[in-house]
C-alpha cells in the first residue's frame, strides 16, 4: 500500500477500528508501525523505550478510534502526532531532575524538532527525497543531482528547494504547544 493513505481508506480504517474490528488494528499496525517507532526511537534513543511506545500507541487507538478527525488531517499524520507526544511525554518524565528546567526543554525541543523532521522526510514524494538524498549524503550539488536523476537541472533545483522548505517546518512550532484536541490522550505531548 502507498505511505499516503486517502482520506477514503482513513474513514474506513476508523469505522473499522470503531466497530472493534481486531483486523484492521492489524493492517494499521502493519502499515504504520515502522512510522511510530522510529519517531519513539528518535525522541527517545533507546530501543526498548521505542517499542514500549509503538504498544502503547496502538492500544489507545485501539481504545479510542473516535478520537481521529479526518477533518484534522490524514491518519498518518494523527497516528505520528501521538507517537510523537508520548514519546515527548515520556522524555520528560525519564530527564526529571537530571538538570535545569531548560536544559530539558531545549532537549525535549531538540528531540520534537528531529523527529518531526524524519517524520516529513518520510512523507515527502520521492523525487524531492532522492534529491534531498543525494545533496545530503552523497553531497551532490544540484548539477550533479539533475546528473544522477537523469532530469533539468531547473528540475533539481525546484526539488532541492521545495524539499528544503519542506524539512524547515520541522522547528515551526513553539516550545511546549500541544496537540491539538483530539489528537492524543489527555496529557500527550503537554509539558508537565
Amino acid at each position: 500500500m502507498p505511505k499516503d493513505a486517502p482520506p477514503r481508506w482513513d474513514r474506513r480504517m476508523q469505522q473499522r477500528l470503531a466497530r472493534g474490528e481486531a483486523a484492521a488494528l492489524g493492517e494499521l499496525y502493519d502499515r504504520f508501525a515502522s512510522l511510530v517507532h522510529s519517531l519513539a526511537h528518535r525522541v527517545l534513543g533507546d530501543e526498548t523505550a521505542a517499542d514500549r511506545i509503538t504498544r502503547e500507541v496502538f492500544g489507545y487507538i485501539w481504545e479510542n478510534p473516535d478520537a481521529y478527525d479526518p477533518k484534522q488531517g490524514s491518519m498518518r499524520s494523527w497516528v505520528a502526532r501521538i507517537a510523537q507526544g508520548q514519546a515527548v511525554a515520556r522524555l520528560r518524565q525519564a530527564e526529571r531532575g537530571r538538570g535545569s528546567h531548560e536544559e530539558l526543554e531545549e532537549k525535549v525541543r531538540s528531540a520534537s524538532a528531529a523527529a518531526r523532521a524524519d517524520y516529513i522526510v518520510t512523507s515527502m514524494p520521492a523525487p524531492l527525497r532522492a534529491a534531498l538524498e543525494l545533496a545530503y549524503f552523497k553531497r551532490r550539488d544540484y548539477r550533479q543531482a539533475a546528473a544522477d536523476l537523469q532530469i533539468s537541472e531547473d528540475e533539481a533545483r525546484r526539488r532541492l528547494r521545495l524539499g528544503l522548505q519542506l524539512l524547515s517546518t520541522a522547528n515551526v512550532l513553539p516550545p511546549g504547544e500541544a496537540a491539538p484536541p483530539g489528537y492524543g490522550p489527555p496529557g500527550y505531548g503537554t509539558p508537565r
